[in-house]
């Protein structure tokens, strides 16, 4: 590889929340590390040691209320049932609005699609997402493919774990642009 951190100085954004999908968070924020990204996590409370919903834990690096989408490159939205929580949440909701508003990354998998439908950020866009979201996506105006990974502008999304693959590649090719 002729730049081994392609992402050096981009700052992501990953939300996380109790019963987020283990590899859904894990393999992306690694990545992006492998990358040389910055990646934080957000949660509702910080320093807080949340459950994946196969057991793996994870500590929130800070709250999602101190954060500024100002301050980074794109967001992160994992599946799980995470997302179902999470997108009751008005800074959640915001975030994901404002890093729309500024063509930055905004990223979803499986359930995690769940964000962006009540961010109302989709309307119009090409998506894929968890089967158990399809009927949700197209409700709130996406252009359903089911496919391993839909790049629509900034916006990238996936399945489910087995796409994890084509959804990094897919926010690396939003990010290196």
């Amino acid at each position: 590889m002729s730049n081994s951190n392609p992402l050096s100085g981009q700052r992501i954004l990953i939300f996380v929340g109790d019963d987020y999908e283990d590899l859904e968070l894990w393999y992306p924020k690694l990545r992006l590390i492998e990358a040389g990204a910055t990646v934080t996590v957000a949660g509702l409370q910080a320093k807080t040691n949340y459950r994946g919903k196969n057991g793996y834990p994870c500590v929130s690096d800070a709250t999602i209320e101190s954060q500024n989408s100002a301050d980074y490159h794109g967001v992160i939205c994992p599946g799980g049932w995470m997302p179902d929580k999470l997108r009751r949440d008005p800074k959640v909701l915001s975030l994901v609005r404002e890093f729309t508003q500024a063509g930055k990354l905004v990223a979803a998998i499986c359930h995690g699609g769940w964000i962006p439908i009540s961010a109302n950020v989709y309307r119009g866009v090409q998506v894929t997402g968890s089967p158990g979201i399809k009927d949700d996506l197209i409700n709130a105006g996406g252009i359903f493919s089911d496919s391993p990974v839909v790049v629509d502008r900034h916006f990238v999304s996936s399945r489910k774990p087995d796409d994890l693959p084509a959804f990094c590649q897919g926010m690396l090719q939003v990010l290196s642009r």
